[in-house]
């Protein structure tokens, strides 16, 4: 390591990364990052990256059909793009949809309707079944592949969590993304965001059976984030106090690098040294630059991450019109200020210990859980009045992705109640009738 003293890279190089992503609230969008499970329709296993019926030979002929262009590494298909849209593969070959912001839900739904009306046909004729749930419901990490990306090794041998690997390789999420006019705008969202985020998590508890087996958990996939590595998941700072694009900058610069990359190649890293120290005295023969601090901020995995937008990343994957009701809530909340000032009343008691709590409590007992004389159901169901109020003073019609999480907490449950009950009753533990329900919630 060299004892030199480091000045290639700037902090306000670092704070316009942040400070691009200005838009006029005209131009808001919202967008989604949208993941789900590959399984073999008969076998019910992971489906493999590999062989005549594996995810990279399905995503080539994919391609083919459909002129999109390969993403690769090391020659290997690791995803595809056209425009602004993707199809990637996650680190045990969940497939991830990210399509461009757009101004509305229904444009967003009509654009993956689009993608899945093609995608989901190819798949089929390989014997392969897109899950709309949270975690793998049968094979477990042990079973399943990394795909053959050299960023995921680096990151299966560096995260040290005991279930570090049930998040890489078994998990399956639904990710948000929200403009902001200015720093203060941004701040506030970002602190709301995460103080809304163990109410979401528990709303859309989507991944309670896993390896065949009943959990004891309502979100699984929430239980292996709080086990995969506390130095870079959890909340970004103290969320009830002051907060500014600087304290986050921080926060990624204070956090253990994993690796670096030059001329397109990893240079592990292995958390012998912080960004900060990075900054300071270099790593070996490297000097910082600008793009090795984006890489070093995107292997940070916080509970909502700040970048020209906001990631909201807290979710299990749900199906059906769920996926759009994650997507209605932020909408009405975070694009009218009187929903925002409503949201701040109804949490303003609540401090960062009682959601540190709530973070580690909600994915097993998810809507029951409670929290000053209140339950997290409570709390959901004013949330829920709050954006569709919203929504509906805002004419866009969007307030009717709302009505399929309004059922469910009319009946005082999420969609993993909903799984236990019929795991436990009509389905007699049979995991073919839950695949049969999942794959109906399509």
């Amino acid at each position: 390591m060299l004892n030199l003293k480091v000045n290639t890279l700037e902090k306000s190089e670092i704070l316009k990364l942040y400070t691009k992503g200005y838009t006029n609230p005209q131009d808001y969008k919202i967008g989604i990052e949208y993941e789900r499970l590959p399984i073999n329709s008969a076998s019910l296993n992971a489906v493999d990256y590999w062989g005549n019926d594996g995810i990279a030979a399905s995503l080539e002929k994919f391609a083919r059909q459909n002129s999109w262009d390969y993403i690769v590494d090391e020659q290997n298909i690791i995803g595809l793009a056209k425009g602004h849209d993707t199809i990637t593969l996650e680190p045990g070959c969940q497939i991830e949809i990210s399509t461009k912001p757009e101004r509305t839900i229904f444009a967003l739904k009509k654009k993956i309707d689009a993608i899945n009306s093609y995608l989901e046909p190819i798949l089929g004729q390989n014997g392969t079944t897109l899950l709309n749930y949270g975690v793998s419901p049968f094979s477990t990490h042990k079973n399943i592949h990394l795909i053959p990306k050299r960023r995921y090794k680096i990151m299966a041998n560096y995260l040290w969590g005991i279930l570090s690997d049930v998040m890489m390789r078994e998990t399956a999420g639904i990710q948000c993304c929200i403009d902001f006019k200015s720093e203060e705008d941004a701040m506030r969202k970002f602190k709301i965001a995460n103080k809304l985020s163990p109410f979401m998590t528990a709303m859309f508890s989507n991944s309670p059976i896993r390896g065949g087996v009943d959990t004891g958990y309502k979100s699984f996939r929430a239980l292996s984030w709080l086990n995969t590595d506390n130095d870079r998941c959890g909340f970004a700072g103290k969320i009830s106090e002051e907060f500014s694009f600087e304290d986050y900058i921080d926060c990624v610069m204070k956090t253990p690098m994993i690796f670096v990359q030059r001329n397109g190649q990893p240079i592990t890293v292995n958390g012998d040294i912080t960004f900060e120290e990075y900054m300071s005295n270099g790593f070996e023969h490297l000097t910082p630059t600008i793009e090795d601090y984006e890489l070093q901020a995107n292997l940070c995995f916080p509970e909502v991450r700040l970048r020209n937008f906001i990631e909201i990343r807290n979710h299990d994957c749900v199906g059906g019109d769920l996926k759009y009701a994650i997507l209605a809530i932020y909408k009405g909340v975070f694009y009218d200020n009187t929903a925002l000032d409503e949201i701040e009343e109804l949490l303003k008691h609540l401090q960062y210990k009682d959601y540190s709590e709530l973070r580690y409590n909600v994915p097993k007992q998810g809507l029951k859980t409670q929290i000053k004389n209140a339950s997290v159901l409570d709390y959901s169901k004013e949330i829920i009045k709050i954006a569709e109020k919203s929504l509906k003073t805002n004419q866009t019609g969007e307030n009717l992705f709302l009505q399929s999480i309004k059922e469910y907490l009319g009946k005082g449950i999420s969609p993993a109640d909903d799984i236990i009950k019929k795991w436990n009753g009509c389905w007699n533990k049979d995991l073919r009738k839950m695949i049969k329900y999942l794959t109906q919630m399509q």
